[in-house]
C-alpha cells in the first residue's frame, strides 16, 4: 500500500469514528437537546459520507471537508465547556470516554488532512 493511500484510509477511519461517536451520542440521549441533536445527527451522517467517499478515492475536496468537520466538533466542544452552545453547556470531559476520544479522532483528523493539503496548497489554489 503506498503513502497516499494508507494516509487516505487513516484519514477516513478517524473522521469515522468521531461520527460514530456523535451517532451514538445522539441515539443515547442527545436526540433531545434542542439544535444540539441535530447537530450530532448532521455531524454523524456528514462523516459517515465523506469517510466513505475517502476510502473509495474521492477528490481533494474531501480531504479540505474532513478538516471542516473535525474543526466545527472541536469548536462545538470548546464552546459547550465555555459559553455555551444554543444555551446548552456541558463540564470537562462527560460524557466519558466518548468526550476524550473524540477530540483525540477530530485533533488526528485535523493533523492528518492537513498532512495532505499543506504540500498540496500551492496548486490546489490555482
Amino acid at each position: 500500500m503506498n503513502t497516499k493511500v494508507a494516509l487516505r484510509i487513516a484519514l477516513a477511519i478517524t473522521v469515522a469514528l468521531s461520527a460514530n461517536i456523535h451517532a451514538d451520542l445522539y441515539v443515547s440521549g442527545y436526540r433531545y437537546v434542542h439544535v444540539i441533536g441535530l447537530l450530532f445527527l448532521v455531524q454523524a451522517a456528514a462523516g459517515f459520507a465523506v469517510a466513505l467517499l475517502l476510502v473509495l478515492g474521492a477528490p481533494w475536496t474531501f480531504y479540505l471537508a474532513s478538516l471542516g468537520l473535525a474543526a466545527g466538533s472541536l469548536g462545538g466542544f470548546i464552546l459547550s465547556r465555555t459559553v455555551g452552545v444554543f444555551g446548552f453547556t456541558e463540564v470537562g470531559w462527560q460524557p466519558a470516554p466518548q468526550a476524550a476520544i473524540s477530540v483525540g479522532a477530530e485533533l488526528c483528523t485535523i493533523v492528518l488532512a492537513m498532512i495532505w493539503l499543506i504540500p498540496r496548497a500551492r496548486t490546489l489554489i490555482r
